[in-house]
């Protein structure tokens, strides 16, 4: 039997593969922060009379041509999320890559790109002046 949280992937998942995609914008995506930037312009948050705000991260993988390889994995809500926020959340996430995709990727960019797993913060939450944001870029030993 499957889990709750897997039952809410899978709803997202689904809409994700049921809808038609649609490019966001046509500038050319060339770099990392290109890349995150393009997928941010797609984000529409649920209005907070559906769910409460909350932070979701979502691991996706594109080919080539732009568009998503295999299946985008949630790997981060924030805890105090009620399923109904999850599954709001999980819902826009798979809209904005759905209209994101596929991804106008340059050349050199699609052949770095291709098969590379991106994760990517979508934040609906306000952070406290006191607190600063997660790094952009990973740190490696």
């Amino acid at each position: 039997m499957a889990r709750c949280g897997d039952k809410l992937l899978l709803v997202a998942a689904v809409l994700l593969l049921c809808a038609s995609g649609a490019v966001a914008e046509d500038a050319q995506v060339n770099t990392i922060q290109d890349v995150f930037r393009h997928l941010r312009t797609c984000w529409r948050p649920p209005s907070p009379a559906k769910a409460r705000p909350l932070d979701i991260t979502v691991v996706v993988s594109f080919n080539r041509a732009g568009n998503i390889l295999g299946h985008p994995r949630i790997t981060y809500e924030s805890a105090e999320a009620s399923d109904n926020d999850r599954l709001q959340y999980r819902i826009a996430v798979m809209e904005a890559l759905q209209r994101c995709t596929p991804v106008p990727f340059t050349d050199a960019m699609a052949g770095a790109a291709a098969g590379r797993p991106f994760a990517i913060l979508f934040r609906s939450r306000k952070t406290s002046p006191d607190k600063t944001s997660p790094p952009t870029q990973e740190r490696r030993a």
